[in-house]
């Protein structure tokens, strides 16, 4: 790693950044509690900054593909700054971060995963400008029972998932949403609706209280945390993408 290419040419050990989870599998807006911790090298070292990041996989729209090398920040903690680490030495920290409501999910369906979605919890260490991603920890993200709804009314009516993408920015429909990244899941359009490898693409924007739907450009539609029906969304579904976009 650079951070560590850095250190050995300055003849000095590398210190060591571990993060232990309380859990590997999370809901948008649990909870995540961690333990964070420093171990030094072979000498003292002042550790310009100490950050947890949520990250994920996200689309890159100028190389055209999805990376995970260098994968987007959904929520960043600072945890010290110029923080003094003697050769050695352990410290220990407890840390708890919020998870998004709008974190992009990896699992739905009772845990089924979305073929394209990773998050993961990474700790950071950086020392003069340069930066050593540390600890790197994958976690499950499941669904909401209400986003859990809406995908099975989907399933319901015979839609096939393909892949999910995460983007950066606020798509069309987003404007209650309070993050800069969405998420769209691809699902491929059953016979019936006479559209020929055809896709739509579904975007969630939750919150404490209820999430919006956005089918394509079209929304956002507001289905609330308190009077989740399937069958009533499965035929609300149905009726929306057949007069919106059956040919």
């Amino acid at each position: 790693m650079a951070f560590r290419k850095f250190l050995s040419s300055l003849g000095v050990g590398a210190p060591d950044v571990e993060t232990t989870l309380n859990t590997s599998a999370v809901r948008p807006g649990d909870q995540l509690h961690c333990n964070v911790e420093l171990r030094g090298g072979s000498v003292d070292i002042e550790l310009q900054q100490i950050r947890i990041q949520l990250v994920a996989r996200f689309e890159d729209r100028e190389e055209t593909e999805v990376l995970w090398g260098n994968p987007g920040v959904l929520k960043s903690l600072v945890l010290g700054e110029r923080v003094a680490l003697r050769a050695g030495d352990s410290v220990n920290g407890q840390v708890t971060m919020d998870v998004p409501w709008e974190t992009p999910l990896t699992h739905v369906l009772g845990g089924r995963p979305l073929k394209g979605a990773r998050v993961a919890v990474r700790t950071e260490l950086s020392i003069e400008n340069s930066v050593d991603p540390g600890d790197f920890d994958e976690i499950q993200v499941h669904a909401l029972p209400a986003q859990d709804a809406l995908l099975q009314a989907y399933s319901n009516l015979g839609f096939r998932f393909d892949e999910a993408e995460v983007k950066k920015g606020t798509p069309k429909g987003g404007q209650n949403s309070q993050v800069d990244f969405w998420q769209e899941i691809e699902m491929w359009f059953p016979q019936e609706y006479r559209r020929p490898g055809g896709q739509v693409e579904s975007v969630f924007f939750a919150r404490h209280d209820s999430l919006d739907l956005v089918t394509g450009s079209l929304g956002p539609f507001t289905f609330p945390y308190d009077n989740i029906d399937v069958a009533g969304w499965t035929a609300w579904l149905d009726q929306h993408l057949r007069s919106s976009f059956q040919r």
